[in-house]
């Protein structure tokens, strides 16, 4: 199958919890969908003011925030982070017309995204003493069919699930993962404490924002999680997950009991995405239905 999915057809859902440890959620999430409205202005038709307005959907978006430096800082990052970016691709649709073609300007405007969220917070730091030093990690998932786009800035993972595989496609920016990838045995690394350290951040010292162009397919699973899900629940746990998923919302809501079952040390947020053909949903439940269409939640209890 390789037509564009309907709205209708596209299951989506996200969630975030405060954890059992912390005081604050300091992660933030985003889903939306970037539409192409189309109005009739004039016409010879006698009752064209009646015609149905057209709005076709450019690309679907799911984002994953989570704040470092602790308490009021790490919200406020992540939650710049999240309005920032959204507002630069809400004032650039025509990118996404290039997007679909895979032209090189829609990754260099990712990039360019990615810097300017990183720019705002580092201006609303230093206009208020109490934000010194605060930041975020970023992670977008941003679907132009038949392609998706990431953009990655930390920790904050991107994986993939299709064929009964997870594939972790994002690369940690921690500085154990820097020690890692030069040559040092991972084992020794996760001893050194580095690994919640980032190398690169939105607001951090460095920011080194990566943006892939990666091919979409009905059959795949995207998976968007913040670093209070994958330090508790292992890869495999989340593979089985999304293996046995009925819709988005019952695979977030899931893992994040998985998560909060493990010790649940850290804030969870958890958006899960996929493409479902129609004839699918018709034979859910009710129940299993209302999370399909974009759904979201958010919960600090």
């Amino acid at each position: 199958m390789f037509r564009k999915p309907r709205d209708s057809e596209i299951d989506v859902f996200g969630i975030t919890h405060v954890g059992l440890k912390r005081p604050t959620n300091q992660d933030h999430f985003l889903i939306g969908s970037l539409r192409q409205r189309f109005n009739v202005r004039q016409s010879s038709l006698p009752d064209y003011s009646e015609l149905p307005l057209v709005e076709d959907r450019l690309a679907s978006l799911m984002m994953v925030a989570d704040g470092v430096g602790g308490g009021r800082k790490g919200e406020e990052a992540s939650q710049l982070a999240v309005a920032a970016l959204t507002n630069y691709i809400t004032e650039s649709v025509r990118c996404y017309y290039s997007a679909a073609r895979g032209d090189a300007d829609f990754t260099a405007a990712l990039e360019q995204a990615a810097l300017r969220c990183h720019h705002t917070v580092v201006e609303e730091a230093s206009k208020h003493p109490e934000y010194e030093g605060m930041a975020t990690t970023l992670t977008l998932y941003i679907g132009v069919w038949p392609w998706c786009y990431l953009l990655q800035v930390g920790d904050s993972r991107y994986y993939q699930y299709r064929q009964g595989h997870l594939i972790q496609v994002s690369r940690d920016q921690t500085m154990a993962q820097e020690l890692i990838d030069s040559g040092m045995f991972a084992a020794a690394v996760n001893k050194t404490g580095l690994t919640n350290i980032l190398s690169s951040s939105i607001g951090g010292p460095e920011t080194a924002p990566v943006v892939k162009r990666l091919p979409n397919s009905w059959g795949t699973t995207h998976l968007l999680c913040t670093d209070g899900l994958t330090k508790h629940v292992p890869d495999a746990r989340i593979a089985e997950r999304l293996g046995e998923m009925k819709t988005a919302q019952q695979a977030c809501e899931a893992l994040l009991q998985d998560a909060l079952d493990a010790g649940g040390t850290d804030n969870v947020t958890i958006v899960v995405g996929r493409a479902v053909p129609a004839a699918s949903i018709d034979v859910m439940d009710t129940g299993e239905a209302e999370a399909v269409s974009a759904g979201a939640e958010s919960s600090e209890s």
